[in-house]
């Protein structure tokens, strides 16, 4: 089999999709080579991820690493949250074809993206090592997400 059932009940009962229109944070990722797209929110309370949420346009599998990685999420600390890997998110899902793994990547981008955006909002000071540098083809994919 292809996909592991794990993937494939993420994909066709997706946990935690939407928009938190309050949202804390929000963390826009992309990659322009296979068009996924993923949007993530996050609501933060005493330094806890609440409630997190997020939009994907992508293939079945950025759709159950998008899923995956906000159930991994939910209710960590934003420490916690940020120690998020692809791989986690991959191991969880009982694993994802080779081809399949950017999708993984993305996941964790988002997350990372999403509580930079809290920290920025914040004015809370962070490791900036720890974030996309915003010269990559997966950041600020916000025009592309819109249009989509």
């Amino acid at each position: 089999m292809l996909y592991s059932e794990k993937v494939m009940d993420h994909f066709r009962n997706p946990r935690n999709v939407g928009e938190i229109a309050d949202a804390d944070g929000i963390g826009e990722v992309g990659n322009a080579k296979c068009g996924d797209i993923m949007r993530m929110y996050i609501k933060v309370k005493d330094n806890i991820i609440t409630d997190v949420k997020f939009m994907t346009f992508g293939c079945g599998s950025a759709i159950a690493t998008s899923s995956m990685a906000t159930e991994l999420i939910k209710g960590k600390s934003l420490d916690e949250a940020l120690t998020l890997t692809n791989q986690a998110v991959v191991e969880a899902l009982d694993g994802l074809p080779a081809y399949k793994l950017h999708c993984s990547v993305l996941a964790e981008e988002a997350v990372k993206a999403a509580i930079k955006d809290y920290y920025d909002k914040h004015n809370l000071a962070y490791d900036e090592a720890q974030y996309c540098p915003g010269d990559c083809a997966c950041c600020h994919m916000h025009d592309h997400f819109e249009e989509a």
